[in-house]
């Protein structure tokens, strides 16, 4: 099976947004103590606009001449219970699966190659769920307002981690393992998840 690199081993990351016309281009970087970077990035992302069937690219760099993993969706639409496999070198590495155990709290489950399931991503805020869908329909104007995106991560139901969205122009989100102290999670899976959690479902 594919080994993560030396990079991969930290607890934590910022995913940050870089703003492109035809694609969405992330940046994932490890970080120290609050923001600091503890490192250069370890991982640029890019998922093509308006792609029938997403296939989301991580590279070493940012002129992605080395492919690191991808995000390969089973079928073309996501209507909730849909897979994402994560593959690196050509082997699945990781399931990311948009489950329907909520009609109103988004909640992912994250699996191994075998698709068991390893961790449980799940939106933080009920309240938060509620008034982030209703608001795009009160007017034109309301879809603009910013609600805190932030999903709590756990491991045999204990909260192990977070994705908290800090208030920016472009999205940008802190990825926290630091509960996972065996790193039963892979971090490259983890990250695929912060990814996804942006780009894959219907918000």
């Amino acid at each position: 099976m594919s080994r993560p690199s030396p990079e991969f081993a930290h607890d934590r990351f910022l995913v940050d947004q870089l703003i492109r016309p035809v694609a969405n281009l992330y940046r994932v970087t490890p970080l120290a103590a609050g923001e600091t970077p503890a490192g250069p990035p370890v991982a640029y992302v890019r998922q093509k606009k308006l792609a029938v069937k997403e296939d989301i690219g991580f590279y070493a760099d940012e002129g992605e001449t080395q492919e690191l993993f991808r995000i390969k969706a089973r079928t073309w639409l996501d209507t909730g219970g849909s897979r994402y496999d994560v593959v690196a070198d050509g082997e699945r590495i990781g399931v990311l699966h948009h489950t329907l155990r909520s009609i109103i709290r988004s909640t992912w489950s994250v699996q191994d190659p075998n698709e068991q399931e390893i961790a449980l991503a799940q939106e933080r805020s009920l309240p938060g769920a509620i008034v982030r869908r209703i608001l795009p329909y009160l007017s034109d104007y309301t879809q603009f307002i910013p609600i805190p995106y932030n999903f709590d991560i756990l491991i045999g139901g204990k909260v192990i981690g977070f994705m908290n969205r800090k208030f920016k122009v472009r999205d940008r989100y802190v990825l926290d393992l630091s509960g996972d102290t065996d790193q039963r999670l892979d971090r490259r899976v983890a990250i695929a998840l912060a990814v996804g959690l942006d780009t894959l479902q219907n918000r």
